[in-house]
């Protein structure tokens, strides 16, 4: 078992795992902190339904394993076809631990396809050999299974604190709150882990922490986009989402801070989402900064990317839509007027970023005007499972490519056209690439030239696919900017096709159901495993 990941904060839960091929089987083995029913599985929302588990324990007549289905918050069922195999199965010291195997490319309706992207994993765990609700021993986390990227632990203990000075909140939906401060390192030094702190779990939806201009000089606190000069602040350093947690980069790469940045001031933004409008709640949520002084082999970057979310431009949602696509381009031949030459990025990992009636993200890599695969994929995005992961690939990214990111929102449910904004009930469709080695460039975004003709709250598809369209094929503008504000545009823009997402199975009914791959998934499965 090669790689190995606790699935919760206290170390209760251990997971195992390895394979010796994607196409092949691969082996598990779990360690939970308890002589009751353990149960683990794989999740397209990162809770019970959809999901797909196996329960099993030691009980007083032997051991007991069976590969289960959730269709919602209540007892999952066995599978007709049981598709995972114990291999072993017992109880020492107050764990139990099994050990079982599956096939990687199952076919079976009631599986969940294994794939080289991050997969939710869950589990849960009781007290007894009584199957029943577990309370809240339970949990969820988002790995990536087949292109695992394991670190050694660290024994630094130096970090940076990024928090909030216990500012009371307004009985405001949405309230946006910004602290300007120095972080005060005189030499350079890197950022190898991102630690959230959260006081007020309930109303903290997402945290950035910007590296501001040499002309915001300013330290203070108070509400963001008020139309000052903190509004330039938007090289982003880290970033949190409701859902995720501690992050991690890879032993060769480190976000720099310190040295001749040592004067600059940080912006940490924080957005509250508040549907209950509760008045005169304090907090103190924000970031610890985990630093180095032995500096990595690359300085890494994050580069926002997707549709600008505070443009003038009025970008509208009709409302009774099933889906709506929304696209956010990066061209990165608008890099040559600020930065030149640009060297070859390497993106390792991705933050995506939507509000509530967001389904699905994908991100697109394009080179001379051809798509080449896909940089990330979340075919079950969810707004309360939001983490920043690590590819397990890596995907160069060379002047003149294009990124796209494309949002597929639902709002079957509302009534009214839904905008791109700042609340929760408006709309983003962002996707923070994480990369090295880190250039000037810290934004790089569109928008289409133009509005929808009217606030229409038809249910009517035709309706809907038109605006689509048009949204789609009208000129975009856009534009890049650097961590001084400089920026360059274009205002004639385009969004191209994207291919669909590949699938493994081209026939999955249980009773004969045989794995082939598309030859769109054979490409794929092959950019996956290649350094572009």
């Amino acid at each position: 078992m090669p790689f190995m990941e606790y699935l919760d904060d206290d170390h209760m839960v251990c997971l195992m795992w390895g394979f010796d091929n994607p196409k092949g089987n691969i082996t598990f083995k779990l360690e939970v902190n308890t002589t009751g029913w353990v149960g683990f599985g794989f999740t397209p929302y990162g809770g019970m339904k959809g999901a797909d588990m196996v329960i099993g324990g030691v009980g007083p007549k032997g051991s007991y394993f069976t590969d289960r289905h959730a269709l919602g918050k209540f007892m999952p069922l066995v599978d007709d076809q049981q598709s995972y195999t114990l291999l072993s199965m017992n109880e020492k010291d107050g764990q139990t631990i099994l050990t079982f195997r599956r096939s990687i490319q199952s076919c079976d309706d009631e599986d969940f396809p294994i794939t080289a992207q991050p997969i939710k994993l869950i589990y849960a765990y009781g007290l007894t050999d009584e199957i029943k609700y577990h309370g809240g021993n339970r949990g969820t986390k988002e790995v990536n299974l087949l292109e695992y990227m394991p670190r050694m632990p660290s024994t630094n203990l130096n970090y940076l604190s990024a928090l909030m000075d216990n500012i009371t909140l307004p009985d405001d939906h949405t309230y946006y709150y910004c602290k300007y401060m120095k972080l005060n390192l005189t030499t350079k030094h890197h950022i190898y882990m991102i630690e959230p702190v959260i006081e007020q779990i309930d109303i903290v939806h997402h945290m950035l922490l910007y590296r501001c201009p040499s002309f915001v000089t300013e330290e203070n606190d108070r509400p963001c986009y008020m139309g000052d000069m903190g509004d330039t602040c938007f090289g982003v350093v880290a970033a949190w989402a409701v859902g995720g947690g501690v992050f991690e980069l890879p032993e060769n790469v480190g976000l720099p801070i310190g040295g001749a940045d040592s004067d600059l001031i940080y912006r940490l933004e924080i957005h509250y989402n508040n549907p209950r409008k509760e008045a005169g709640r304090t907090d103190s949520s924000g970031m610890r900064l985990h630093y180095t002084a032995q500096l990595r082999q690359y300085d890494a970057g994050i580069m926002t990317t997707g549709l600008s979310p505070l443009s003038s431009l009025i970008y509208k949602i009709p409302p009774k839509a099933p889906e709506f696509h929304t696209y956010g381009v990066c061209n990165t031949t608008l890099f040559s007027e600020i930065l030149n030459p640009m060297p070859e990025l390497q993106v390792f990992a991705v933050l995506l970023h939507t509000h509530l009636a967001g389904r699905k993200i994908r991100v697109s890599h394009y080179r001379n005007g051809t798509q080449t695969g896909f940089l990330a994929l979340d075919e079950h995005y969810d707004f309360g499972l939001q983490q920043t992961v690590n590819l397990g690939h890596i995907t160069t990214i060379k002047q003149g490519d294009e990124i796209a990111v494309e949002c597929t929102y639902n709002t079957a449910d509302r009534t009214n056209v839904t905008f791109m904004g700042l609340g929760s009930t408006e709309e983003m469709c962002l996707a923070f690439l994480y990369y090295y080695p880190a250039i000037s460039i810290t934004t790089c975004i569109s928008h289409p030239n133009t509005s929808m003709s009217e606030d229409s709250t038809t249910s009517d598809q035709e309706t809907i696919d038109e605006q689509e369209s048009l949204m789609k094929n009208l000129p975009q503008i856009q534009k890049a900017y650097d961590d001084a504000f400089k920026y360059s545009v274009n205002a004639n823009g385009t969004v191209r096709e994207m291919m669909k997402t590949p699938v493994t199975c081209e026939n999955s009914n249980v009773a004969s159901a045989s794995c082939k791959m598309t030859p769109a998934g054979i490409i794929l499965l092959l950019l996956y495993n290649a350094i572009m």
